[in-house]
């Protein structure tokens, strides 16, 4: 079997972008071997430092254009924000907040748990701009307590029909079943005969 996706649980405090030096601590490749970014890995979108959890490798150009494309591929996360949202604010970035960088939005959310003056929600988005989950929370405010809301932790859980189930720090590949319904879900939308290379 050819491995042609893998996957890495990125912790918080690394950068996803390619080394400056062979032995840079701060990327996600000083948690892969060295050779694979001599062999052209490269990760698929873009986790901030702050943020953790599935971060998808792949060497070939056509599947990190595919696998970015707006609207082709969900990524789904679990965020604790900073105070209690109600129905209204869940209607709201449905809809989409206005931000600096224009209009944001989720493609689903659902509040899973709420704890203190915090809540957790699963966001699933099937697009995604620089920091877009903390940038539109950000911008949406509770008007009663007059303040406005911030993601504190942001972890992506699973993109597409695959789903997070390494350590943070740990990588692996793909398995040959979740690579066909990676390339399955990617091929959705396209023309027909459409990057047969990546068959």
């Amino acid at each position: 079997m050819t491995q042609r996706i893998l996957m890495l649980h990125k912790p918080k405090g690394y950068v996803v972008t390619r080394p400056r030096a062979a032995l840079d601590p701060k990327t996600v490749y000083s948690l892969l071997p060295p050779e694979f970014h001599a062999q052209g890995w490269v990760p698929v979108g873009r986790l901030d430092k702050d943020s953790t959890g599935l971060l998808l490798f792949v060497q070939e150009g056509p599947l990190v254009y595919r696998l970015q494309t707006p609207g082709h591929i969900d990524k789904t996360y679990e965020v604790w924000v900073k105070g209690r949202l109600r129905r209204e604010h869940l209607e709201n970035v449905l809809k989409g907040v206005e931000t600096p960088i224009g209009l944001l939005k989720v493609k689903s959310v659902e509040v899973l748990g709420v704890v203190g003056p915090n809540t957790l929600l699963k966001v699933t988005l099937d697009e995604g701009k620089n920091r877009h989950i903390r940038r539109m929370f950000g911008a949406l405010k509770d008007v009663q307590l007059q303040k406005f809301f911030k993601a504190l932790d942001l972890t992506r859980i699973s993109i597409g029909p695959v789903h997070l189930d390494t350590q943070p720090g740990q990588w692996r590949f793909l398995t040959e079943d979740e690579t066909s319904s990676i390339l399955d879900s990617v091929r959705e939308g396209f023309p027909a005969g459409y990057g047969k290379e990546m068959a």
